[in-house]
């Protein structure tokens, strides 16, 4: 597909872009080759394909919470900056 000079003076416009001349015609390469690649993914033969929406048919697996005593909480504590009643101080926030 050719672009034009004009075309992509536009969407640098559109985009808020400052172009200098020297790199119009860089950018007129760039997106003439992703529009072409665009237009090959395009003409991808997609007839006898099944619907998919994943990859896999699996499906979140989730685990029972349960609460677990933690034995060693001066370990657990020991790099806090701040701590207080056995847990993490930590500054407000609202």
């Amino acid at each position: 597909m050719q672009i034009s000079k004009e075309e992509i003076l536009h969407i640098a416009n559109l985009a808020h872009l400052d172009l200098e001349e020297n790199e119009i015609e860089n950018y007129i390469l760039n997106l003439q080759d992703i529009l072409n690649f665009a237009n090959i993914v395009n003409q991808a033969p997609v007839e006898n394909l099944d619907i998919t929406i994943g990859n896999n048919e699996e499906k979140n697996v989730f685990r029972k919470d349960e609460i677990k005593v933690f034995e060693d909480n001066e370990s657990l504590l020991q790099n806090a900056i701040a701590k207080e009643q056995n847990m993490f101080k930590i500054p407000k926030v609202l």
